[in-house]
């Protein structure tokens, strides 16, 4: 198992974080988020001329062929950068899916389609009542069509295409893609309180068309696993660059004339955060390796995405301590941050239910003796 980052990934982190870097300053990152899209078309045109949007997808698809295993360097730098361009939700989410899924003409189209940024996609999953990671599915198919309520799809705001989760007659779930401006499709956009984008979407009787056959249970279980990895790479970066301002903060900043990384205690508890900060970057590099040789295992993700949001509470919440009252401002960065990651802890599952996922695959697993 590989853990260090190959050339050809850190020439990737670099080219991404030049692009990002570029564009987003706290002043710049607050006057686009607080436009009707949210993000930046700019930027997302920049992504696709690089090769950043078809990174995970087979060059037969119409992507560039590196994998899933090659998110982890790019999300990472969203991370740093808290970028609102939707990269996850809109690309890499329903574009496996479809991948996984879909015939290959379908495929070619639609992945063609996000490898150029011309067009954007959303997962329409989450219904009311649902709970990670058990989701009920009550949006129905039948005669070409789905009827449903989706409340909770990140990106469907602006999507072009959605990639829908419906039972069929047979009580089957399967993923079915729907023209976002087709009749019967009613979208009601929000924001979130990280700055992002998101949609409660009514489908009545909208027009749709079946991705493969069979259940898709599997498909939609390995690409959230996938997911659970790019969350954790994207919580790596945004807990670094919040110990960087920290303790370039602490360097600064002056109380009884003196700055106040002279103060032992404040010392002592950046050194804790930084113990946290390698604890979770440690685990996201384990987790990557595994999707690298192909182990697509949601225990190994739940471990991850369990000690990254331990890590994240831990750092986001001293970062804002530190600083002081500016921390909770609008205008200074580190608050937008620890809104991002305390996000990230509430999306497909919180600390509690991972470990509770956890707990319960203890059984599976043979005694460790010592002797």
């Amino acid at each position: 198992m590989e853990f260090e980052l190959s050339e050809e990934q850190v020439m990737l982190r670099d080219t991404v974080r030049e692009v990002l870097t570029k564009k987003y300053d706290i002043e710049t990152l607050r006057k686009v988020t607080d436009t009707e899209l949210g993000w930046s078309r700019d930027v997302w045109k920049s992504l696709a001329e690089i090769g950043i949007l078809g990174l995970v997808f087979d060059e037969a698809d119409g992507g560039t062929g590196a994998g899933p295993e090659e998110l982890a360097p790019v999300m990472g730098e969203f991370g740093a950068a808290i970028a609102p361009e939707p990269f996850l939700d809109a690309v890499v989410v329903p574009g496996l899916l479809v991948t996984k899924t879909a015939d290959a003409d379908v495929r070619a189209d639609v992945i063609g389609g996000l490898s150029s940024g011309e067009r954007l996609a959303a997962f329409a999953h989450h219904e009311n009542g649902d709970r990670w990671p058990h989701y009920a599915v009550a949006t129905q198919f039948a005669d070409g069509k789905v009827s449903g309520t989706k409340s909770l799809v990140p990106a469907g705001d602006a999507a072009d295409i959605l990639v829908v989760s419906a039972r069929d007659a047979s009580g089957a779930v399967g993923l079915y893609l729907v023209d976002a401006a087709a009749a019967g499709v009613d979208r009601t956009g929000y924001r979130t309180h990280d700055r992002r984008r998101g949609a409660q979407i009514v489908f009545t009787d909208a027009a749709a068309t079946r991705l493969g056959s069979g259940d898709a249970s599997s498909a939609i279980a390995e690409v959230e696993v996938v997911t659970q990895t790019a969350l954790v790479a994207e919580a790596v970066g945004a807990m670094r660059s919040s110990l960087e301002m920290t303790t370039e903060y602490l360097k600064t900043r002056k109380q009884f004339g003196v700055t106040l990384s002279t103060f032992q205690a404040l010392t002592h508890r950046a050194a804790d955060m930084y113990v946290s900060l390698e604890l979770a970057s440690s685990i996201s590099v384990y987790a990557t390796a595994a999707l690298a040789e192909g182990r697509v295992d949601p225990i190994i993700a739940s471990r991850a995405k369990l000690q990254a949001l331990k890590s994240a509470r831990h750092i986001g919440q001293e970062s804002i301590q530190m600083h002081g009252g500016i921390g909770m401002t609008a205008e200074y960065p580190i608050a937008h941050y620890a809104s991002r990651l305390t996000a990230i802890g509430h999306t497909l599952g919180d600390a509690d239910s991972h470990l509770q996922r956890l707990s319960a695959s203890v059984g599976d697993w043979d005694m460790v003796t010592v002797g």
